[in-house]
């Protein structure tokens, strides 16, 4: 049996270690969420410079990456891609740049800027 003096100590630890575990649970939520937003942004890269590559057509290429990034909230706009250079000409390198920020679902941190870049040799 406790000692009066010791009645509320569970309370008064549980009260100081909360909310530690609350901002725990929150980071790991912010931080998957970001991680997925990533791996979305590289995928959607790739695809798109994929589809450039081969038809060198950047309407063609931005919808194939919007495609590939269908978890992303908000989703892509025309003004988060870069092509780098304009158009795709046998055995150059093509460039598609995604831009992206996300914003938390917390506030305690960010919004965060992202970047997706994929890379191909174009085939003409």
């Amino acid at each position: 049996m406790a000692k009066a003096s010791e009645r509320g100590a569970a309370a008064v630890e549980f009260a100081l270690v909360a909310p530690i575990l609350v901002l725990l649970v929150l980071g790991i939520m912010e931080f998957g969420r970001a991680y997925n937003a990533q791996v979305s942004l590289t995928n959607a890269a790739r695809e798109g410079v994929r589809v450039m590559a081969i038809s060198n057509d950047q309407t063609a290429a931005k919808t194939a990456a919007k495609n590939a990034a269908v978890t992303l909230n908000p989703k892509l706009a025309d003004t988060n891609f870069t092509f780098s250079p304009a158009s795709c000409t046998s055995g150059a390198q093509m460039s598609v740049t995604i831009n992206y920020t996300l914003s938390t679902l917390t506030g305690i941190a960010g919004p965060f800027s992202m970047q997706g870049v994929g890379v191909m040799v174009c085939s003409g």
